[in-house]
């Protein structure tokens, strides 16, 4: 008996400095011509060509101020409209877009809403994009949809897109936006492509999201601190989730829940070099880490307030109380530590200090503490990895080289998962805590 195999479907999303070019473009048409399976593609708008130049999202944003507020904006329209036609020209295509410039710079003037104007980029780059492969251009607005308070309406927008392609074996739909029910055009957040690139991922049953940038995958440091960290092969959604939490990004984090749903891995490749196999998002995984830590990531700016009470541990509410006072001034906390007779909330430094000392106030008449001391200028540092688990003594490497770097830790933090250590350290710290860890575990790790 023969079992037919359902065509692999995979669909591929490309960033910005990967589509800011005639000489990009081609790049990623090859890419796709490629793999047969590349079926669907999700485009941003055209980045940046050099360290000089300006986002064409950039560019629409300041249009659009000028156009809605009635300054001059020609300008700065023409200067939008030469980085297409030079996209255009570069590929030989017979492609105008007159007609959809004119209608832009009508609604702009109208004040169409700073969404529309910044959607516009991926739009008309999905057009160019389509033009280029022979693909169906399909517009994100017609399958992509929000509430009226602009949250994404998942299960409808997944039931439509899923419809929509059915019957349609190769499309380009643009990345960043989709809209609302009265049809006004609604964005994600920057960065928002990858996030598409997930709902359609997930609306096709893909059998991989390949998500296409400048960089060959996740580094397990950030290089700006650590001089050419190693690429994570694998990791799991779970640890990115630590790791995006506490800074690293090269993936928008809301694209993980809608693929995660469905079990579909995602593969985060180099543009530029094509032949790098990159670094794999999976739900779980067999394969043995190669370090035993997969990723360090942290964050400066958090502050400490440490709170004493002999015998809080057998105050019922304790806890609660002292959480409450900072619910009321609106302050999220980060982490909380605590012993028998002391507790430590740590918050964001800039979010605490307008209600620094309403907060103390209030935690003095909400529990009656002993003291109240704070401390500020910190950073939080994750150590992340599922090679921990079943690794003795991973706490005692990271305060083995810690202390070997003359690094004084001020908390730690283990989860209950046993997936990562947070460790605050003063922020003059922070970079030397972060490649002291990495040396450990990376480079003298055999």
């Amino acid at each position: 008996m023969y079992v037919r195999r359902m065509a692999v479907r995979k669909v591929v999303k490309f960033g910005g400095s990967s589509l800011a070019s005639a000489r990009q473009f081609r790049k990623v048409g090859d890419i796709i011509r490629a793999d047969k399976t590349r079926r669907y593609v999700i485009p941003s708008a055209p980045g940046k060509r050099n360290n000089k130049d300006t986002k064409v999202t950039d560019l629409l944003y300041e249009c659009y101020e000028a156009a809605s507020t009635g300054a001059s904006y020609k300008k700065i329209l023409n200067q939008i409209r030469e980085r297409y036609e030079e996209i255009i020209n570069g590929l030989d295509l017979n492609l105008n877009l007159d007609h959809e410039f004119a209608n832009i710079e009508e609604n702009f003037v109208k004040g169409a809403g700073r969404d529309y104007a910044a959607s516009r980029g991926e739009y008309l780059n999905g057009i160019v994009m389509a033009e280029y492969l022979g693909f169906e251009f399909i517009d994100a607005a017609e399958v992509i949809f929000f509430d009226e308070n602009g949250n994404l309406e998942a299960d409808n927008t997944n039931k439509e897109l899923a419809e929509r392609l059915e019957h349609v074996e190769r499309a380009v739909i643009p990345g960043f936006y989709g809209s609302k029910h009265d049809g006004t055009i609604k964005t994600f957040s920057r960065g928002g492509s990858d996030v598409t690139g997930s709902i359609v991922a997930r609306a096709i049953h893909a059998d991989l999201y390949e998500n296409w940038t400048d960089v060959s995958g996740f580094l397990v440091a950030d290089p700006r601190v650590v001089e050419n960290p190693e690429i994570i092969e694998t990791i799991t959604y779970k640890e990115l989730r630590e790791l995006a939490y506490m800074g690293a990004s090269v993936l928008h984090e809301d694209a993980i829940f809608p693929v995660r749903k469905e079990g579909i891995p995602i593969n985060i490749r180099n543009t530029n070099k094509p032949d790098d196999k990159g670094t794999l998002i999976v739900e779980s995984t067999c394969r043995k880490p190669r370090y035993t830590i997969t990723g360090i990531a942290g964050k400066k700016g958090f502050c400490a307030i440490n709170i004493e009470k002999a015998m809080m541990n057998s105050e019922v509410g304790f806890g609660r109380k002292v959480l409450g006072v900072f619910e009321k001034f609106g302050i999220s906390f980060e982490h909380m530590p605590s012993g028998i007779d002391t507790m430590t909330i740590m918050v964001h430094q800039s979010e605490f200090e307008e209600y620094e000392q309403s907060v103390i106030a209030g935690i003095h008449r909400a529990v009656e503490p002993d003291g109240v001391e704070l401390e500020s200028d910190l950073a939080l540092i994750a150590v992340v990895g599922r090679g921990m688990k079943a690794t003795r003594g991973t706490a005692g490497r990271i305060f083995s080289a810690l202390a070997h770097a003359r690094i004084n830790v001020k908390m730690i933090d283990q989860g209950s998962s046993e997936l990562n250590i947070i460790i605050g350290v003063k922020n003059n710290d922070f970079d030397q805590a972060i490649r002291a860890i990495y040396d450990i575990f990376v480079e003298t790790e055999v």
